[in-house]
């Protein structure tokens, strides 16, 4: 069922009318990035954003916990940035950070879909140049801040590594998965919070320390693979014992309620045919933090 009167929403985020789109009126810019350059494992996150933006033209757009229409603040879906999978991972967050650079600058939101992760690094950068204290809230399966890997300091599994290197506090969150170099190389501002530390519902005392650890302005970004495989099977390297749907967000609600959340990513999703459920969940969960986060904005 489309959310307005077509046999087909349009190939946009969440299926909007023109009139919902108007980049001068939007207060919301959605970046696709289809870049697979340096994945390792399973492949396919270069088909992530267009899964999500299919899926999210079914995504009711009234937001029940909040009670508000976030798209009517208005959604401009950028066009794909053109990179290819032979790009060079460094040339690819080049690009990004020229891209996303603009769009902040004009007052944006941005929302960046993934795509691997080795492309987080050019949008906190972008981040960063207007949001000098910025810290970052990074949900992942692994941890991401290998030095170098396969020969690159921008491969996916070294993206953490460069963003620490310029934002005042990293926190990661839902860590099941790191290689010894990670613990020995471990730096002061960087706050692991494992996933087997999280696991116990009784416990949500983490949920506080986590976001203490934060600056004001915060960049979050998320890796689908954060999720345990029973819900999100759908990502390149999938680790059994991740966070579930309701943990996600009532941590992230505390975050957002808390700290000015400047801009988000999801990357990793590598959609399975047959299976769209993983796409429309990465869809939803877009939706479900712009109402958050814009709530908290107009109220």
């Amino acid at each position: 069922m489309t959310n307005f009167d077509n046999e087909e929403p349009a190939h946009n985020f969440c299926g909007l009318p023109d009139k919902y789109t108007d980049y001068k009126k939007a207060k919301i810019v959605v970046l696709p990035v289809p870049y697979d350059g340096t994945s390792t494992y399973g492949k396919g996150a270069d088909k992530g954003p267009d899964a999500i933006i299919t899926s999210s033209g079914y995504v009711e757009l009234y937001d029940i916990e909040k009670d508000i229409e976030v798209y009517k603040q208005g959604i401009y879906t950028a066009p794909q940035l053109k990179v290819s999978n032979s790009d060079d991972p460094e040339s690819v967050n080049n690009k990004i950070l020229e891209t996303t650079r603009k769009f902040i600058k004009e007052g944006k939101f941005v929302v960046m879909l993934g795509g691997e992760h080795s492309i987080s690094a050019g949008f906190c950068h972008a981040l960063q140049e207007k949001y000098k204290n910025v810290s970052v809230l990074h949900f992942d399966a692994h941890g991401d801040t290998r030095e170098t890997y396969h020969g690159s300091h921008y491969n996916h599994a070294c993206v953490m590594a460069r963003i620490r290197e310029f934002v005042t506090s990293l926190v990661q969150v839902g860590i099941r998965s790191i290689d010894f170099e990670e613990v020995q190389t471990r730096k002061p501002n960087q706050h692991i919070f494992f996933a087997h530390e999280i696991v116990d519902p009784n416990n949500k005392k983490w949920m506080q320390k986590a976001i203490n650890k934060l600056t004001e302005d915060v960049f979050v970004s998320i890796d689908l693979d954060v999720f345990d495989p029973a819900i999100m099977p759908s990502t390149g390297t999938p680790e059994p014992g991740g966070m579930l749907w309701y943990q996600f967000l009532e941590f992230i609600e505390k975050v957002i309620q808390q700290k000015n959340v400047v801009g988000f990513d999801v990357v990793e999703l590598a959609p399975k045919e047959g299976n769209p459920a993983p796409d429309f969940m990465a869809a939803k969960m877009i939706y479900r933090m712009l109402s958050m986060i814009f709530w908290k904005k107009i109220r």
